[in-house]
């Protein structure tokens, strides 16, 4: 059988990969410390799942708009504008089957074949993939661990080309946890409207900040011709099987980004999307439970790799995770690189994490802290025990 030559460009996300092989030893009666997966190990809110029971007692399975329901794309307009001063409107909203295919169906209706999308690193791992398989060229910007993982509009522009065409932010960044700073994200606006750029800000966990940060969306902009705002229910609900997100932008990019589900998965689900609403119109108490509960973890998982030798690890600023350096314990004892160590500490030790290749850097792993405090006391002595006899 012979496959498309844009199916080749892209591989099976490293993320899911984890999961899988996680999910596996943990189906075999393993004991597994599962750092690996982006979700909160926290059930959806009780007021969301009777949403979707009371959907299905009154039949509310049918087709919906490709785009999503009116009153789910008002919801999602309310709240951000709620939350953040926006003001969208019905027609520049879109909802998708996860904030992913938001991200895809973007990068499809704008990139060209060599077109080019500047990527700060490190990027979430969906990111490159989904720009190779539109025939796009990723600009990676180096950002500096020194530095937090800072990204700058001022570094951002020196690589603008003619050949530049969208500029892809994520922030609270995954997986470095670090931060963009509101005037920053501005200077980066008014970068994509100098150079007729698309600037898509991913901020699936806008609501997820620490130190008495506040929540922040560029959609609170007044230019915002240049700009598309992508969000999910995954993280800020806990409703990551759920499959729901959205994308905030001219009601031309949408109408364009429109037609790839019309011809592919249809609408979200109904069910979702009535519990989509009640998400946003219900209580908004869990955010702000989950948030300091993540804060908590965020403390003792830092405090404990740092405890251990030759780890470096830069405090995360939001979002849950961390990227800790461990180029110490590479290229020795059998362990060529961060990839080999990520698959050691699964086979040997059960300790599941993502290694810094899938994000573009060689010295790192991604962890995840939406794990309970048990069991990221249990991971953390995993890991010092196994680091201590390399």
């Amino acid at each position: 059988m012979q496959f498309s030559e844009r199916i080749s460009r892209i591989s099976v996300s490293s993320t899911m990969a984890v999961v899988a092989k996680a999910d596996k030893l943990k189906a075999s009666g393993v004991s597994v410390v599962d750092f690996g997966a982006g979700e909160p190990d926290f059930p959806t809110p009780d007021n969301i799942k009777q949403a979707a029971v009371e959907a299905l007692n009154q039949n509310f399975t049918k087709y919906t708009p490709t785009g999503g329901t009116r009153e789910l794309k008002q919801a999602i307009v309310e709240r951000h504008a709620q939350d953040f001063g926006s003001n969208y409107t019905v027609e520049e909203c879109l909802v998708t089957v996860g904030g992913k295919q938001a991200i895809f169906e973007a990068v499809l209706a704008t990139i060209n074949h060599g077109d080019e999308v500047i990527l700060p690193v490190p990027y979430w791992v969906s990111f490159l993939d989904i720009v190779n398989y539109a025939g796009g060229k990723a600009v990676f910007l180096q950002t500096q661990e020194s530095e937090n993982f800072a990204v700058r509009a001022e570094a951002v522009e020196k690589l603008v080309t003619p050949k530049t065409r969208m500029v892809i932010v994520n922030s609270p960044n995954n997986p470095s946890g670090a931060v963009i700073p509101p005037a920053e994200m501005e200077k980066l606006l008014a970068l994509a409207v100098r150079h007729n750029l698309v600037l898509m800000s991913d901020e699936c966990y806008c609501h997820f900040l620490y130190d008495g940060r506040k929540p922040f969306s560029l959609g609170s902009s007044k230019n915002r011709e240049n700009l598309l705002v992508v969000g999910s229910f995954s993280k800020t609900y806990a409703m990551t099987g759920w499959r729901v997100g959205f994308a905030l932008g001219s009601a031309k990019l949408m109408g364009n980004m429109l037609k790839l589900p019309s011809h592919s998965t249809s609408n979200p689900t109904s069910i979702a999307q009535k519990a989509a609403v009640q998400a946003l119109r219900g209580p908004q108490d869990s955010v702000g439970m989950m948030l300091a509960e993540f804060e908590r973890r965020r403390g003792k998982i830092v405090a404990g790799l740092r405890a251990i030798p030759g780890i470096k690890c830069a405090m995360p600023e939001g979002a849950f995770y961390v990227y800790p350096n461990v180029s110490a314990y590479l290229k020795k004892n059998g362990v060529a690189d961060a990839t080999a160590l990520a698959e050691k500490l699964l086979d040997e030790v059960h300790v599941a994490l993502v290694p810094g290749p899938a994000f573009g850097t060689e010295e790192h792993v991604r962890i995840s802290y939406a794990a309970s405090q048990e069991q990221i006391d249990e991971g953390l002595r995993r890991l010092k025990d196994f680091l201590a006899k390399l």
